[in-house]
């Protein structure tokens, strides 16, 4: 069986840059930090007091009321993302076949909002649990492809896919995968994550994950610079549309791109720190171009994993070396997440929805917060500091790699007839 082309007919998002796609593309191009002092709770008494959120985000200005009550911050950022992908796609219930649409989310935590809420309002009763009854419903995983297929009626492969920091990768590749062997004609793809509370803020906290630059949030997100001192906290979604080239031509949709492959692997070797060699890294994305049929001078961008931790960010680079040698020094990279922050579970959408707008717009988002260069990265590598560049990117590359070992890359191609 021949497998089928896969493209991209429609993209949506809710950032802190920004709450559509346009918005978000805008704040990627300008290089514009989406870090402030947390505002969803007060976080006086925490190591970090700041992120990268969602801002002046109110559900009921998109969803019905009592439809925004029965669902998690990261369910309704899910939904409202979905929306605006299925209508920039074009889907109507006359154009596809609801039962080979499909919907494939990833989420790292999921409803920790929910959670965390329902256990301290147990905790200050008498011990008699009474729990709201949407409790279990909002929290769940798989909560937000379920509300995006019933919202839509769309009842072809639904499930979440959950690998920490890779999960909306390794959705956008399962997807990708439903699509090329003829499981499904569409597919919602992409993920949400919605995690600044406290328990989410406290426990990274506690792990010494997390930034604590108080005194310069803006700043605090600083991908390969000597300085850098953990990751910032964010939160969103992306959504991409995923049709087979087919059945896109046939409705006459308008196409972004096309998904070239994807890769997935494990490092096998600590729960929250990165093989100090890249290996899993370097294995990823050397299978994702064998998995494109590409050579590693195809690639032109990649939007890399690039949390701002002292070690992730060094074994990273160490893996591209390996992988593309001297056409690494031809290549742009760059991390969106010194401008997002580092959205989890989302990540990967968020960062794969850059690689596409890269690709259409020919022009490479940057690495902002680059104020000392780091004598343990090699300074021939094009890091894209602190301003965007122009440049024709035919293909691009987008790494995220999970607690645990988790690592996933997925490649983005300019659409050829």
């Amino acid at each position: 069986m021949a497998l089928k082309r896969v493209v991209v007919t429609g993209i949506g998002a809710l950032t802190p840059l920004g709450k559509t796609v346009a918005e978000y593309w805008q704040g990627l191009a300008d290089g514009v930090s989406g870090c402030d002092i947390i505002q969803q709770f007060d976080a006086a008494k925490f190591k970090t007091r700041f992120a990268c959120e969602v801002k002046d985000f109110d559900a009921n200005h998109y969803l019905d009321r009592k439809e925004a009550r029965k669902m998690d911050r990261f369910t309704q950022f899910a939904v409202i993302a979905s929306d605006e992908a299925v209508k920039d796609a074009g889907i109507t219930k006359e154009n596809v076949n609801p039962d080979r649409v499909g919907v494939i989310l990833g989420s790292g935590i999921g409803g920790i909002v929910t959670f965390q809420d329902e256990v301290i309002e147990f905790a200050k009763g008498d011990g008699t649990p009474r729990f709201n009854p949407f409790f279990i419903p909002k929290m769940i995983l798989d909560i937000a492809t379920g509300q995006i297929s019933m919202r839509h009626g769309f009842r072809g492969p639904n499930f979440a896919v959950v690998s920490a920091c890779a999960s909306a990768t390794n959705a956008i590749i399962d997807a990708f995968d439903n699509i090329r062997l003829n499981k499904a004609d569409v597919v919602v793809t992409g993920g949400s994550e919605a995690v600044i509370c406290e328990a989410g803020v406290g426990g990274f906290n506690a792990m010494k994950a997390l930034s604590e630059r108080n005194d310069d949030p803006k700043t605090a997100s600083r991908p390969f610079d000597k300085d850098r001192d953990g990751f910032v906290m964010g939160e969103g979604a992306g959504i991409l549309i995923l049709e087979s080239l087919e059945h896109a031509l046939a409705r006459g949709a308008k196409i972004y791109c096309e998904i070239g492959g994807g890769g997935a692997t494990a490092d096998a070797h600590h729960i929250t720190a990165p093989h100090p060699e890249g290996l899993g890294a370097k294995n990823v994305m050397n299978a994702a171009l064998q998995d494109a049929g590409m050579q590693v001078t195809d690639i032109d961008y990649i939007n890399v994993h690039g949390t701002s931790t002292p070690l992730g960010d060094i074994a990273e680079t160490k893996a591209i070396l390996s992988v593309f040698g001297e056409h690494a020094y031809t290549l742009n990279i760059s991390s969106t997440k010194s401008m997002t922050g580092h959205c989890l579970g989302a990540a990967g959408a968020l960062e794969t929805l850059a690689c596409i707008m890269a690709v259409t717009k020919d022009i490479v988002p940057p690495t902002i917060n680059h104020f000392t260069d780091d004598p343990e990265l090699d300074p021939k590598l094009n890091f894209t500091f602190n301003k965007a560049q122009h440049k024709v990117v035919n293909a691009a590359l987008s790494n995220t790699f999970g607690f645990g070992g988790h690592n996933a890359s997925v490649i983005i191609k300019k659409y050829k007839a």
